[in-house]
């Protein structure tokens, strides 16, 4: 089921925004091959863990294959030979390195669309330094607009460079990449950079700079937390609600329904006045509880929600209404998204033990059980021991 039912992904195992664009690509339907390193003890737990992630990494078939060896370039080479869309996140030049880069692959199939994503890009003078998401968004200027004036920018978890500027915009990529090569019978690469996408990301920010409607002075414009109808609030109870009544109307409806009639409000878009209706509503909010706010405000035009932790948030009646989180082995995770009417997505497979599919994956490329053992005891290919293997 899904979009892209009928595509091939081979995805060189990673960490974080490729295995996010693998997971939106099984998730809509697609046949995701992972190419597996061969698993060692080294890296330690965190490593591990991200190397195989329960919920990002599902919906695949796993081959665990030693890539410095000519005979497992030469068996990754062949299910390139198969597939549409090759993802990695390597360096730039690693994968050249290997005998799996772009030239090598085109000359195997000149229609694959070949899809890259590193925190830098693959040109410049950062590209081939290490980072993390952190990194690649400063340089965006979108860490710079984030989080409270008298304090260092808040980190936004890794959501901003990994995810949406880094994974999803892959997933985009060759996407359209594919569209294009279906019709051209031609691939080509796409260079896909975090800070690239971060930048992205933040162009309607830019845009209200341009126009003067933006400060670039952090927690001084409307959508970055100095606006009182912009932000949370800790209740009571000592959880938070979140309000963002930007429009007059909205901003009208909130005042009602809470009882205010301090006309001091009325100045909504007198920065002047914006700390110290924020502290007056900070006043209000701490008189009742979430829950009782929840009552009063939810489901209206106020522009309204409770702040949720992640153990809330799959059991609120909006999400369960529309099973946007679901379970899988006892695993509460994010549905599938977005949703499609004609050729809707259904939850992929849980995620793959390391190596689980490989003596299936070569029998497919037409290897005979000789093949298949010299390579399993040659160590090129491995095979977890509750499969079959050592």
């Amino acid at each position: 089921m899904g979009p892209l039912k009928g595509v091939t992904v081979l995805e060189l195992a990673g960490i974080g925004p490729g295995p996010f664009a693998g997971m939106m690509l099984a998730d809509m339907g697609a046949r995701v091959i992972r190419v597996d390193r061969i698993p060692s003890s080294g890296g330690g737990a965190l490593a591990a863990a991200m190397r195989n992630d329960s919920i990002v990494d599902r919906g695949r078939r796993s081959i665990a294959v030693d890539m410095k060896d000519p005979r497992g370039v030469e068996t990754v080479l062949k299910f390139v030979d198969r597939a549409d869309i090759l993802i990695e996140g390597f360096r730039p030049g690693v994968t050249e390195k290997l005998g799996l880069g772009p030239a090598a692959c085109h000359a195997r199939n000149r229609a694959l669309v070949y899809g890259r994503i590193t925190g830098w890009g693959q040109t410049g003078p950062l590209a081939q330094a290490a980072g993390h998401d952190l990194n690649y968004i400063a340089l965006s200027g979108a860490l710079h607009a984030m989080g409270p004036s008298d304090r260092p920018p808040a980190p936004p978890l890794n959501l901003v460079g990994d995810y949406g500027g880094g994974g999803m915009l892959l997933a985009l990529g060759v996407v359209a990449a594919l569209y294009e090569a279906q019709r051209s019978g031609t691939g080509q690469v796409v260079d896909a950079a975090m800070s690239d996408g971060a930048a992205v990301l933040m162009a309607a920010v830019y845009g209200l700079m341009a126009k003067g409607y933006w400060s670039d002075k952090r927690e001084s414009n409307f959508l970055d937390g100095s606006a009182p109808f912009y932000g949370n609030y800790e209740c009571a109870d000592g959880r938070y609600v979140s309000i963002g009544p930007i429009e007059p109307q909205f901003y009208s409806l909130l005042l009602k329904k809470c009882g205010i009639t301090d006309p001091q409000f009325s100045n909504q878009w007198e920065r002047a006045e914006w700390p110290v209706l924020k502290g007056k509503l900070a006043a209000l909010f701490r008189t009742r509880g979430r829950d009782e706010w929840c009552r009063l405000l939810e489901g209206s035009d106020a522009c309204f929600a409770p702040v949720l932790s992640m153990k809330e948030a799959p059991n609120h009646p909006h999400n369960l209404a529309r099973a946007a989180f679901v379970e899988w082995g006892g695993i509460a995770q994010p549905a599938p998204a977005p949703r499609f009417d004609r050729t809707p997505s259904e939850l992929p497979s849980p995620a793959p033990a390391i190596g689980q599919d490989g003596v299936a994956l070569l029998r497919e490329l037409g290897r005979s059980d000789a093949e298949i053992t010299a390579l399993l005891e040659a160590g090129v290919v491995y095979q977890p021991a509750e499969m079959g293997g050592e």
